[in-house]
């Protein structure tokens, strides 16, 4: 499988990554309710046998529980695997200290002695600063427990900001994860992608489905409804799912010429942007085998631009 580098000279990943918000979240995801850890395990297993081996997770998912189920999978794991997982800047972590040390809490829940990709999760840091928190990381990568740095929802300036900080300690910054799909294109408006590209920075897109909008699953005629948090959200209702249906008729008829589904459609879109990795969530292996079919051909420059024409409304 083609690997795409992350940033200038970072780890080379496959093209698509698997997304593990889900894997122990019981608020927004109902972790435990129709899926537990037997599920999940095949999840991992039926990526590692489609190819697809970058897996991103945070200390904060399932307050710690997605980080230790991925180190458990591990173990058992016949394949090299690579990990990114992000630290989150709290209230309380105000040294650079307590950001090694939780980098040394992910690592032991994680059971690896170095991660390919650390981020930092949020741009706001209450009272530690960029310098103090990026230089830490810096330091890190130069102690090898980090082999390159990210950040995650950074805006253009603030990224610019980190690039500086990285690069006066040879550093540079590989990634930054923001959301990014066919329904959620601001990126390409308020200047995150334009500057990701003159940086050198890849995009990591999470939600690259919008939270399974795009998998055509929920129209406004089905009695399909999503779960947990999404069912109070307004692109959801009726009238919600009317204004999409223009898009899920194209990526239907797309998907009927290369015999693929509307989600590997959308995700094949993302990843024909460039320097794009979708992050895509999963829960079963049926999810994952879904995803993987995003790879491996490739939407005609026509096509590319048929969606980008017709999801426009979404720039914005």
């Amino acid at each position: 499988m083609e690997t795409i580098t992350l940033g200038k000279n970072g780890p080379a990943v496959t093209p698509l990554c698997i997304g593990t918000w889900a894997w122990g979240d019981k608020i927004f995801w109902s972790y435990g309710d129709g899926y537990g850890p037997e599920q999940l395990q095949a999840a991992f297993t039926a990526a590692l046998e489609a190819g697809v081996t970058f897996f991103d997770t945070a200390e904060v998912y399932g307050l710690g529980l997605s980080e230790k189920l991925l180190g458990q999978f591990m173990q058992k794991a016949q394949k090299p695997v690579q990990l990114a997982t992000k630290f989150g800047p709290l209230p309380w972590r105000f040294t650079g200290q307590s950001v090694s040390d939780a980098l040394t809490d992910s690592l032991k829940r994680l059971q690896v002695e170095r991660i390919e990709l650390y981020q930092v999760h949020w741009p706001f840091a209450f009272f530690l600063s960029q310098e103090t928190l990026l230089n830490t990381l810096a330091d890190e990568v130069k102690r090898g427990r980090i082999a390159a740095v990210g950040v995650s929802n950074y805006s253009a300036t603030q990224m610019q900001e980190a690039h500086q900080i990285l690069a006066a300690r040879g550093v540079p910054l590989a990634v930054n994860q923001v959301r990014y799909s066919l329904l959620t294109r601001q990126i390409e408006t308020n200047g995150i992608f334009a500057t990701a590209r003159e940086l050198g920075v890849t995009i990591l897109a999470y939600s690259p489905l919008a939270q399974g909008l795009l998998t055509g699953k929920y129209t406004p005629d089905s009695t399909e409804t999503p779960s947990g948090a999404r069912k109070i959200d307004p692109k959801f209702s009726k009238e919600g799912l009317q204004k999409i249906s223009p898009v899920i008729s194209l990526l239907n008829s797309l998907g009927e010429k290369y015999t693929r589904t509307p989600a590997q459609v959308a995700l094949n879109w993302l990843i024909a942007q460039g320097n794009v990795i979708p992050i895509a969530g999963v829960k079963t292996a049926q999810h994952v085998q879904q995803n993987a079919g995003a790879l491996g051909w490739r939407l005609s420059d026509d096509e590319i631009n048929q969606l980008e024409q017709i999801t426009r409304p979404w720039l914005k």
